[in-house]
């Protein structure tokens, strides 16, 4: 297989705007997909931090549809489209593969607890079966302690084996580091690892990673690529650092509303701040004691609408 029919580098879960009914704003969705990738980060749409959960399937079909009829490349795609029920995936990862997204980024079923590998393979499975397309690649979701499903290395193993030739990777979210560790360790045949947190870039690609699937690259993208772009240069350390900061800083605060308050300061549209429930926003004081801190860091969002 050759390089280019994966994804490496950097993605984020696209930001979902939402508009004061709490329907999404596809123009400014669409908006802010162009702008990202103008600072070469790819989009993993309907992921955790896009509220993914809380957008009917329906609702990211439309989406997907108005970001392709919008002129966005569908290659640049990897849209989340794991979800409890079976058919629910299968129709929307049919649905992303159809009109040309290069992978689709999946969550096992999470609503019950304490399934069995063997349970968690066979809906792989019959997802794999039930589309049965070529085009198909998968890139597996682990993080356990929001799903409260892991994907265990000998069920990756086991996917990997049977489905070679879909299976193409993994965003590995679990903030544990063995976990990520032991997955390269095991060099499967060009299966892509991604960190779920530039925090670990650096130790991601020395590893053998292929890059990281960041939630913050939605407010800090140009610094994020920086990293991947140099990552063996002797200012590697010091990018890694500073991305900490800011990462650091976000996670201080419930990440969702604190990435879209951010990006509604920066692009003056106050509406980015709308969430769905059961999230709520950040409130007023929290709002400015955050904008606070990163101007201390000197930061800034250049170029965003």
């Amino acid at each position: 297989m050759i390089a280019d029919e994966k994804f490496s580098g950097v993605l984020t879960p696209v930001l979902t705007p939402f508009k004061k009914d709490l329907k999404p704003d596809v123009n400014r969705f669409i908006e802010q997909c162009q702008w990202l990738l103008s600072q070469n980060v790819s989009l993993a749409v309907f992921g955790t931090n896009s509220e993914a959960n809380s957008l009917a399937v329906h609702e990211k079909i439309s989406l997907l549809n108005s970001l392709v009829e919008a002129g966005i490349n569908p290659n640049s795609m990897m849209p989340g489209t794991g979800c409890c029920s079976l058919t629910e995936s299968i129709e929307l990862t049919s649905h992303a593969i159809n009109l040309g997204c290069k992978g689709a980024l999946m969550l096992p079923p999470f609503y019950y607890k304490e399934v069995s590998d063997e349970g968690i393979f066979r809906s792989y499975s019959e997802i794999i079966q039930k589309i049965g397309s070529e085009k198909l690649k998968i890139y597996l979701y682990h993080i356990p302690q929001v799903s409260g499903v892991g994907l265990s290395i000998n069920l990756i193993d086991r996917l990997v084996n049977e489905y070679p030739k879909v299976i193409a990777g993994i965003k590995d979210s679990s903030g544990d580091w063995e976990n990520i560790k032991n997955i390269l360790d095991r060099q499967w045949d060009d299966f892509r690892v991604f960190a779920g947190t530039e925090s670990i870039l650096l130790k991601t690609m020395q590893a053998g990673g292929a890059g990281c699937i960041s939630a913050t690259a939605n407010i800090n993208p140009k610094a994020i690529y920086n990293l991947y772009k140099n990552w063996v240069s002797d200012q590697a350390e010091e990018l890694q650092i500073k991305l900490n900061e800011i990462r650091n800083l976000m996670e201080s605060y419930p990440m969702i509303p604190a990435l879209k308050s951010v990006v509604a300061y920066y692009s003056k549209h106050i509406e980015w701040n709308i969430v769905r429930p059961p999230l709520v926003s950040l409130k007023k004081d929290s709002q400015e004691e955050l904008l606070q801190k990163l101007d201390n860091f000197g930061f800034n969002i250049p170029g965003l609408n």
